[in-house]
């Protein structure tokens, strides 16, 4: 196969691989493969995507590319970067050399929020949304904290342990005590409310949204693979807290 063909291929599937594992919806990713593909000169290219895999071939060849996906996360800053680096190879800035070399360094090098910025942003959402939901302004401070720390184990668990769901079990149980310890020591008078405002940061959210956009635009496997993962995610959530429950014996 010619060279230059298949550096398409593996930039179209980096692009695509990128936007993936980042929380991109399936429908964008091939979109942006093929508009990759059609402005290097090939129109007559062949995508297809799920939550786990890429292809991408050309019609009339017996040949395709494949790449798995391992990784899924939500960090849009590698999908903004993506759709910029394909709308400048678009209007003719970027050769598509120069395209391949930008999506590695997108791939490797696009900054994330720093730990501790994450870490007070799940502590705002957690006390936040726990006074709306009914909580008082007593339990402010200790839901802050709770939410940031529930944040901080589920974030040590997935680096450490690389094990699918530990994290938020993890991440829940610690909630979880937390809770429970606050109130039995006074520093907050409501573990309900306190257990309800620090999950929010760990909720799926994102995913249940992609997982019924995906479906609703007909990638079927992808949506539902994604609803599986979102489901299983609160199921670990959920477990977690249902563990702390049965071992205080449920007495706040």
């Amino acid at each position: 196969m010619e060279t230059r063909k298949k550096l398409i291929l593996k930039t179209c599937v980096l692009a695509g691989k990128i936007m993936m594992e980042n929380g991109s919806e399936v429908y964008r990713v091939e979109d942006t493969m093929n508009r990759i593909a059609a402005n290097a000169g090939e129109v007559d290219c062949v995508s297809y995507v799920t939550a786990t895999g890429l292809f991408m071939g050309f019609k009339e060849e017996a040949y395709c590319l494949l790449e798995e996906v391992h990784e899924r996360a939500i960090n849009l800053e590698k999908v903004v970067a993506v759709n910029r680096l394909s709308r400048e190879f678009a209007a003719g800035a970027l050769s598509l050399e120069e395209l391949y070399q930008q999506l590695l360094v997108a791939q490797q090098k696009t900054p994330s929020f720093r730990l501790s910025t994450q870490l007070i942003s799940a502590g705002i959402v957690s006390c936040t949304l726990m006074y709306i939901f009914g909580g008082s302004w007593f339990d402010f401070p200790a839901t802050f904290v709770i939410g940031a720390l529930g944040f901080l184990t589920a974030y040590l668990v997935k680096k450490w342990l690389h094990i699918s769901f530990l994290d938020m079990f993890a991440a829940a149980v610690t909630i979880g005590l937390l809770a429970v310890l606050s109130v039995k020591i006074g520093v907050a008078q409501n573990a309900d409310n306190l257990i309800i405002g620090a999950v929010m940061p760990l909720v799926p959210g994102v995913a249940i949204t992609n997982s019924f956009r995906d479906i609703m635009a007909g990638d079927l496997i992808s949506g539902t693979s994604r609803g599986i993962e979102a489901v299983f995610t609160a199921a670990a959530i959920g477990m977690g807290i249902a563990f702390v429950l049965s071992i205080s014996g449920g007495a706040f």
